[in-house]
Order: C-alpha cells, then structure tokens, then sequence
C-alpha cells in the first residue's frame, strides 16, 4: 500500500495533535497532593521553606508548541506532587527561564 504525500502529512499532523493532548493525561497525581495550596511568595513569611525544586514538562511535540495554560497545569501538578513527596504542604511559583520549566518553592505552613 502506498501513501500519497499530502496523506501522510495529515496522519502525520493527527497524530502529532493527539500527542499534544494526550501529554496533559500523563502527569500522574499524588493522592495528597490536592491538599496543596498554591501561594504567592508574601503569603509563606511564617512559613517553613523545606525546598526548591526545578520542574519540566513537555512543552512541544515536534513543531507544535504545546497551550502555555496546559503547560502551566501540568508544572504546577508536578510542583504539588513533588510538595507530598518533601512533606510540603504549599508551593510558590517561581521564575521560568524556559518554557515548560518553572522553579517552585515548597513550604510547610501548616502543622
């Protein structure tokens, strides 16, 4: 069986454009982790800093640039997983010097 060119490029696109959706549903959740609370960074003064974590996402699927909100969602799910992990229980957004990685702090807050 043989393709034609402009039919291999559209398989190629679907399956590239289901990969980008699919990239969301991977990020495995923690339990606890819907316990942990995002924060900005005046809100954790009387906070214990437990950690600094550096955390990537698949931003891009071959040249298709990934939605900048799902990306987000994912990293601040890895951020929250990675919290129960070091017994944090808030995250606070750090800087983003790439897209698809972000530094989070993790505090324990609560007793």
């Amino acid at each position: 069986m043989r393709f034609s060119k402009p039919m291999l490029v559209i398989t190629a696109s679907v399956l590239l454009l289901n990969l980008t959706g699919c990239a969301s549903k991977m990020i495995g959740v923690h339990a606890a982790a819907e316990r942990v609370s995002l924060a900005e960074a005046n809100q954790v003064a009387s906070c214990k800093l437990i950690s600094k974590n550096s955390v990537t996402v698949l931003a891009k699927v071959g040249f298709i640039v990934r939605d900048t909100t799902e990306v987000e969602e994912n990293l601040y799910q890895l951020a929250r997983n990675d919290a129960v992990d070091a017994g944090a229980d808030t995250v606070v957004k750090g800087e983003s010097t790439t897209f698809g990685t972000r530094i989070f702090s993790l505090y324990k807050c609560r007793p």
